[in-house]
């Protein structure tokens, strides 16, 4: 069992139902986001390709589908930062909450 799970049970366990369920669905806003960008990037490769082989027709839009092929991979590395980023920041916030609610635990 990977750090990620047992973090995630903590953090299950500590919450009520509520906040349980806002963690998960956060987590599968960030999955979402992602996807939406491996989405995108997969659209301008395959537009990148079929522009460049009607370019063979049309000399004048080779330019486009070369754009498209190169900024597939840049859609690409963008999504995965801003996904790896979004996701760090989110589980120190919760870690953070885990905190203070046993802390406040131990006070009681």
């Amino acid at each position: 069992m990977s750090m990620k799970y047992i973090i995630d049970e903590e953090i299950l366990q500590e919450l009520n139902l509520n906040d349980a369920l806002a963690v998960e669905r956060t987590n599968l806003a960030i999955e979402r986001t992602f996807l939406a960008y491996f989405r995108t990037s997969v659209v301008f490769a395959s537009a990148g390709f079929t522009i460049l082989k009607v370019a063979a027709l049309y000399e004048q839009i080779k330019e486009l589908g070369i754009i498209l092929l190169w900024g597939s991979p840049l859609i690409l590395i963008v999504g995965i930062w801003r996904f790896i980023v979004v996701y760090r920041k989110v589980r120190r916030s919760y870690i953070r909450v885990i905190e203070r609610i046993r802390k406040a635990k131990q006070q009681r």
